[in-house]
């Protein structure tokens, strides 16, 4: 007597793997926008912290150009003059600077107007540069604090910010 599964049954099982998959796939996708969104976020916080570092270690200003709703440019200024390109981040997965509706504030407080919101104007001052010292300025060395919000449109839970304390240079990261 021959022992095993004939192909009818197999078929049966396949089909009900194949159901519990097609099942399991759409509860997935908030936590795939969630992870894009964390991916994201660690690479502008990391960027926004190499940049300080750079500027303290090289004694040279870094600019910090927030472009179009998913690009970060972080241009050395070089002395006597001239400027190079540090870096050039494009957010990733659909991520981008957004601003959720009813978003609330970070704890900084430094304002949710905008997405890029530095010293009270959406996408921040003209220039914005951390300094020799650590310190986040404007094209004047006045101190600014600032938030980046970044998220996926339609998705609510994929809401991030990122702050910036001009003083101090500090980089915190929130989940809102």
């Amino acid at each position: 007597m021959m022992r095993g599964f004939s192909t009818v049954e197999l078929l049966v099982v396949i089909a009900v793997i194949g159901l519990m998959v097609a099942a399991t796939v759409p509860q997935m996708q908030p936590l795939v926008q969630q992870l894009h969104a964390n991916t994201a976020t660690s690479q502008v916080l990391s960027q926004l912290r190499l940049a300080r570092q750079t500027s303290i270690a090289q004694r040279r200003s870094i600019q910090v150009q927030f472009l179009g709703n998913n690009e970060i440019k972080f241009v050395r200024n070089e002395v006597p003059n001239g400027q190079t390109v540090v870096c050039d981040l494009f957010l990733d997965g659909n991520v981008q600077f957004l601003l959720v509706p009813s978003m609330p504030d970070t704890p900084d407080g430094y304002g949710n107007n905008n997405p890029v919101e530095f010293a009270g104007l959406g996408g921040g001052p003209n220039v914005m540069q951390f300094q020799s010292d650590g310190t986040f300025v404007d094209g004047n060395g006045n101190p600014i604090n600032g938030t980046v919000f970044l998220g996926i449109p339609n998705f609510p839970s994929s809401a991030r910010a990122i702050t910036v304390l001009g003083t101090t240079g500090r980089v915190h990261s929130f989940k809102t």
